[in-house]
């Protein structure tokens, strides 16, 4: 008792040290609620109304993202004269005064995306002008027309990027960035851009990096930018891409002209550093061999150039017009989704620097592959989803292809590659040949046979890993069709009846096997047997779309990860499945396959183990009494109904009889009673038999 004035003394310090920490936090906490790091102060998405004023003055970086301010005033930063970078994205800001950035001598990075400063865009620019040092300014999203712009950068000379990204520029001339003699980043994508009138850009001597993309720019004609690096035009609506012509030498290193309507293959300067080229999704060809031209003059075309007081004529060769362009430098080549029906001998070797070569989705009937052509650089190859029927060897080629490594034949029309193809290919990795109707050749053929191949060898192919064999109509494989390649990834979905014989063709690559495909391909529990128990690195099984009663089989030391089991024949899910070696599993597919809602005992445990995950866990359903139930949907006790069908079916059948039974018996008995005296009459009258009464 004496102690307790002392525990009361101590205890009511302690609650007031406490709250004096709880109102100091709430006082911090209430000064903007921004996060200072450093010099940084993080503002955004706090709901200000203005810019606060109780941050500290040495703040070097101000973000203020996503905040309702609308006005930026003269005052609002005059606490920060050391700000090197502001940020002001998504702030609502319809004026920016006169002289907000009177005191940001330093303010090196101003972005100010998505706001509304075309509502005051004259006050704007005058803000602007004393920002000598401004070297990033970020203008995206405001509604600019070009008007606008030209008097926001007037003056301006020390800005390196400028981005003017989703406003309302319809056409640019050299007033637009007049000055700007240390720009080297310029973005004008997503703008309403039809026309580029000549010398817009040639003041921007330093300029390296230009995006154009999705605009309406209708074609490039005489592009001489010699100093740009990188240049973006995709999704326009070009037609033509002509270079300057001469010997200029340009620094171009990267241009993309996907998603456009080219017709022609882009004319390209004669000497330049470029190294990837993007031509996706146009509308080119090569049309020589398409057209009998009697004379060369009836091969060009002539272009008009009218600048000022000043016309050029340039003149083209259109079917031939890779011929004068530097393409020695290329290493990524994409030239997908177009028309290209053949390849002009020669277009290759043009480019020994070729690593990437994307031809995918034309309509290339023929490939010939020769000396140099593909170049031997090459290492990935894309040929998918074309019409090729066939590819030409040279003859005593041996040495073709020796570097690439990823080739892509996918969707065509091979029945067969030559002989030797893949020898050469010594460093291949992943070959993709679905869906071509090939077969696999029962023996290897000769390195002399000559004619059209009408099979794939992939024998002793030692360093091939990945190998996609989907659709091809494959019959039964033969036990030693992969024999000698080490594959890890093997893909023998949809065809039917390719494991017909077993498991034995795959023998082979169990060891090494970690992905295999086999769905829709005819499996069945009562067919083949399906043992996994070689396959000790396995990782991924995909067994949908077969007829599939039971579970596999697999081995004690399992690597697997994911099973497909979707689309099959399974009725049940027993305990022991989801107890042994299903357990260890990652993911699962078990939908769409008839299981027995009375049958899916082992059900409630799996649902509630982490492991494995049911990816598809709200698609499984059951039958129970002809209707279709979700299994998370069943009770947790066993429903009446897999009660009632679990009763032992003799003594239901006793139950039903006996009454029968019993009521036929009872009918017989009244009946002979009823009958039974008149009966004995005439029996014995019928035998005269004496009676005493």
């Amino acid at each position: 008792m004496e102690l307790l004035p002392l525990w009361l003394c101590l205890s009511f310090h302690f609650l007031t040290v406490e709250w004096r920490n709880r109102s100091g936090t709430v006082t911090a906490a209430s000064q903007g609620g921004c996060k200072l790091v450093g010099g940084v102060a993080d503002c955004q998405g706090r709901h200000l109304a203005s810019v606060p004023s109780n941050l500290p003055r040495h703040s070097r970086m101000l973000i203020l993202d996503a905040n309702p301010l609308k006005t930026l005033w003269n005052h609002s930063l005059l606490h920060y004269p050391l700000l090197e970078s502001l940020s002001l994205h998504s702030c609502h800001l319809e004026r920016i005064g006169h002289g907000a950035f009177q005191k940001q001598s330093h303010l090196h990075s101003l972005a100010l995306a998505d706001n509304s400063l075309s509502e005051n865009y004259k006050e704007t620019a005058t803000a602007f002008h004393s920002l000598l040092g401004l070297q990033r300014l970020d203008l995206s999203g405001n509604s600019l027309t070009e008007d606008m712009v030209a008097l926001m950068l007037q003056n301006l000379s020390s800005l390196e990027s400028v981005f003017l990204a989703r406003n309302t520029i319809m056409r640019l001339d050299d007033s637009v960035f007049e000055g700007l003699g240390h720009l080297r980043e310029l973005d004008l994508q997503r703008n309403y851009i039809f026309e580029i009138e000549g010398g817009t850009f040639d003041g921007l001597t330093e300029l390296r990096h230009l995006n154009l993309a999705y605009n309406n720019l209708p074609c490039i004609v005489d592009f001489g930018l010699t100093q740009l690096q990188f240049l973006n035009v995709s999704y326009n609506a070009l037609e033509w891409f002509l270079a300057s012509g001469g010997e200029a030498a340009f620094e171009l290193e990267m241009l993309d002209l996907s998603h456009n309507q080219l017709l022609f293959f882009p004319l390209l300067p004669q000497c330049s550093k470029l190294h990837t080229l993007l031509l996706r999704d146009n509308n080119m060809g090569f049309y020589r061999d398409l057209y009998n031209t009697s004379s060369p003059q009836e091969m060009v075309a002539q272009f008009l150039l009218v600048d000022g007081n000043v016309t050029n004529i340039t003149t083209v060769n259109l079917w031939e017009e890779f011929a004068s362009s530097d393409l020695s430098d290329l290493r990524f080549l994409d030239m997908s989704q177009n028309q290209f029906q053949y390849l002009p001998d020669g277009f290759l070797k043009k480019m020994p620097s070729l690593s990437h070569l994307n031809l995918n989705q034309n309509c290339l009937m023929t490939l010939h592959i020769q000396e140099h052509e593909p170049p031997g650089a090459l290492t990935e190859l894309d040929l998918s989803q074309n019409q090729l029927s066939e590819l030409q060897l040279a003859p005593g080629l041996t040495s073709c292809l020796q570097s690439l490594q990823v080739f892509n034949l996918s969707s065509n029309e091979l029945l067969g590659v030559p002989t030797g193809l893949f020898a050469s290919a010594s460093n291949i990795t992943t070959l993709d040949m679905s869906h071509n109707q090939i077969s696999l050749c029962p023996r290897p053929a000769p390195l002399d046979w000559v004619g059209t191949p009408n099979c794939v060898d992939f024998r002793n192919m030692t360093s091939l890993r990945s190998l996609s064999l989907e659709g091809c109509g494959l019959g039964a494989l033969q036990d030693c069709s992969f024999k000698g390649t080490p594959l890890t990834h093997l893909d023998l979905s949809s065809n039917w009846g390719v494991l017909r014989g077993g498991m034995a063709p795959l023998r082979a690559v169990a060891p090494t096997l970690q992905v295999l495909s086999l769905g829709n391909v005819g499996l069945s529990s009562s067919f083949v047997e399906l043992d996994f128990s070689e396959f000790g690195n396995l990782k991924d099984l995909d067994l949908s779309g077969n007829s599939l009663t039971s579970f596999p089989r697999f081995g004690g030391s399992l690597a697997l990860q994911t099973l497909d089991l979707r689309r099959n024949l399974l009725t049940a899910f027993s305990q022991r499945a989801v107890s042994g070696q299903l357990m260890r599993l990652q993911s699962i597919y078990l939908s769409q396959n008839p299981y027995d809602c009375c049958r899916v005992e082992g059900w409630g445990a799996l649902q509630h183990l982490q492991m494995p995950r049911i990816a598809d866990l709200e698609m499984v359903t059951c039958n129970l009494s002809s209707r279709v139930i979700r299994v998370l949907d069943l009770p947790g006790s066993k429903p009446q109904d897999c009660k009632w069908e679990q009763v032992d079916m003799g003594l239901l059948y006793l139950v039903l009889i006996l009454p029968s039974c019993l009521t036929l018996l009872v009918a017989c008995t009244v009946i002979f009673l009823t009958f039974k005296k008149p009966l004995l009459q005439v029996i014995k009258t019928r035998c005269h038999w004496s009676s005493i009464y």
